[in-house]
């Protein structure tokens, strides 16, 4: 793993981050509301992240332009949805950034902690059903990966309400 840059968040001018993965989960509710949240007792920010994945199958440069084109815009319209339910939650205040980036998931998250020294918390929602936390959570806490990462992780179990979720924060 590489030499994270050391996290700028108690330098002027720069303040607490909250990534959140954003899919099309219902756990990321819980995730995002937390991180709002957080960010109104601590004066951070969020910043939504979408990765658009490589395909197994690339052979025609069109199908993958057009995969790139629908991607995108469920990105931005996942983007508007978050963005509407913080607002009807109450968040109207928490400063929230876009992030869309393309590659392999665990990548792109790291890549994205590494350039942006204001990261200091990556939050994800673990599924509540019977098979298991989630495909995020099980990559980034298991293996090599969960001791040796940059920031801490914070998961939120993905059943809680808004008002337990604001208690806890």
């Amino acid at each position: 793993m590489a030499t994270i840059k050391p996290r700028r968040v108690f330098e002027e001018g720069h303040s607490r981050k909250f990534l959140v993965i954003v899919d099309e989960t219902p756990e990321v509710d819980a995730a995002l509301y937390f991180a709002a949240s957080r960010c109104a007792h601590t004066h951070g920010s969020i910043a939504l992240l979408y990765v658009i994945q490589p395909q197994e199958f690339q052979h025609w440069m069109g199908v993958r332009q057009v995969q790139l084109e629908e991607e995108t815009n469920k990105a931005r319209a996942l983007f508007r949805l978050f963005r509407r339910k913080l607002s009807n939650a109450g968040f109207t205040d928490v400063v929230v950034q876009d992030v869309l980036r393309e590659g392999v998931l665990e990548d792109e998250i790291m890549a994205v902690i590494q350039e942006d020294e204001d990261v200091a918390v990556l939050v994800l929602g673990a599924a509540s059903g019977s098979k298991g936390p989630g495909p995020i959570v099980s990559m980034l806490t298991t293996g090599s990966a969960a001791g040796q990462f940059p920031v801490p992780i914070t998961i939120v179990p993905g059943a809680l309400s808004l008002d337990e979720l604001q208690a806890m924060a």
